[in-house]
């Protein structure tokens, strides 16, 4: 909130936002404890732990994370997948199903892919579940030259920037209201990642500005 004003001109401080906040009953969104979702019980082969959570990159496609979380809704349960660029915390692919299935992470794996076209080498760290330890996930890390990645076992930890996102954007859209639909739930992640979390939402660890920001002032 103090970012926000001073780039319209206001010199304001935390301390006077806090307390206006406060007096006007304007609340931080508080984030809940998540339920573990990672099926790790399968027989296919674990990568090694490259990130070692160094989440740092000194440039774009040089780190990538993903996972993937879940929203309910009246029709059941909306699971989402996500791929962040770890050098400005952008969501630079995404996907929804009603099946937490490999074909979810692949889709958006796929679209990271289509819109960043990485070099060979990229570290691509998620954690140990079935959907990314596939053989056609995995099949995919190889064709592009991406050297896979993954979390120790139940350390949520060693994703923590993923998870981080993942909190935002339960805490700020996902737990404000109860969704009818899978597809309202969709359409509304697709606003809340394209039109704000993206190009607006500020970082502190971007010195407070938004991965779109942070992408061009480092390009």
């Amino acid at each position: 909130m103090t970012e926000e004003l001073k780039e319209l001109g206001l010199d304001v401080g935390h301390r006077r936002i806090g307390r206006l906040m406060s007096e006007n009953g304007i609340e931080v969104k508080r984030n809940k404890k998540l339920k573990a979702i990672t099926d790790s019980n399968h027989a296919f082969n674990i990568a090694p732990n490259l990130l070692n959570r160094d989440f740092h990159a000194d440039a774009p496609n040089q780190k990538w994370a993903g996972d993937i979380s879940y929203v309910w809704t009246r029709e059941g349960w909306l699971y989402l997948a996500v791929i962040l660029d770890l050098h400005s915390r952008r969501v630079i692919g995404w996907a929804v199903s009603n099946r937490m299935k490999r074909d979810l992470a692949i889709r958006a794996l796929n679209m990271a892919i289509a819109l960043r076209r990485p070099p060979k080498g990229c570290i691509h760290h998620t954690d140990r579940g079935s959907q990314y330890c596939s053989h056609d996930y995995q099949k995919i890390l190889r064709q592009h030259g991406f050297q896979a990645s993954m979390s120790g076992t139940g350390n949520c930890y060693d994703n923590a920037a993923v998870e981080t996102f993942f909190k935002t954007i339960k805490a700020e859209l996902l737990r404000q209201r109860s969704w009818r639909t899978r597809r309202d739930a969709e359409i509304a992640i697709f606003e809340y990642i394209n039109c704000f979390y993206n190009p607006r939402r500020r970082h502190s660890a971007l010195g407070w500005k938004s991965p779109l920001a942070f992408e061009a002032k480092a390009a």
